[in-house]
């Protein structure tokens, strides 16, 4: 799939999409997201805050608790116009990760991309946007499904794969959308894949934890 059929994909299921969401990973997922933050508040105590393909806010949502200056970057229009509506006192730009133009170089503390960085096709020029805006010492959080070779994984990638594009397209009438995350999570990186490509572009590897048994990833980087 081009980076254009994703950018109409999220399009079309963003009305949905926190529904679904939260009926497919029965609320965990903000559970992940909090404790990303608070891994990061452990190696930086951040002023300005970007957070990439922001979706509909959920990340941006728990940002605002610590009193951060927050700004939300996604590609979707219709994931923005929900944000938007979210969150009135928060600026938002219609961007790729891998084109960052409206950000100046050094500008932010930290970057987050939760469940993200998986639908950025090219990813390196990506890292390389991430490295320009981050100031000196800034930290990238990377929430994300990766490759994982634990016991208990292939009882989860069967929930992931079979029923989970079922339950999302039932409710967002699009099941060849959630079809497509499935397969794209199936055939993503492991968490070392993931690192190694940031360490080639002078980021070092913080911290790596892993949740729902290995599918999960959260890798703190920062910049060197």
């Amino acid at each position: 799939m081009k980076q254009e059929e994703i950018i109409k994909m999220f399009d079309n299921i963003a009305p949905s999409y926190d529904l679904v969401n939260k009926v497919v990973s029965f609320g965990i997922d903000k559970k992940w997201r909090e404790e990303a933050i608070n891994e990061s508040l452990k190696f930086i105590t951040p002023k300005k805050v970007i957070d990439i393909a922001c979706g509909t806010g959920d990340m941006i949502e728990i940002w605002k608790k610590h009193n951060i200056e927050i700004c939300g970057i996604d590609p979707s229009e219709g994931m923005l116009k929900i944000a938007k509506k979210r969150f009135k006192d928060i600026n938002f730009y219609k961007l790729s990760a891998t084109n960052l133009y409206e950000i100046e170089n050094n500008y932010a503390d930290v970057i987050s991309i939760s469940f993200g960085i998986r639908n950025v096709l090219d990813i390196n020029k990506a890292i390389k946007e991430f490295y320009r805006v981050l100031n000196k010492d800034g930290i990238v959080i990377v929430l994300e499904f990766t490759k994982s070779n634990q016991t208990f994984r292939k009882i989860v990638d069967v929930y992931t794969n079979k029923i989970l594009p079922k339950i999302g397209g039932l409710i967002s009438k699009n099941e060849e959308a959630y079809k497509y995350l499935s397969d794209s999570i199936e055939k993503y990186y492991s968490a070392n894949e993931l690192s190694e490509l940031f360490e080639k572009q002078n980021f070092k590897c913080l911290k790596t934890k892993s949740f729902n048994f290995g599918q999960v990833s959260l890798i703190i980087f920062k910049k060197v």
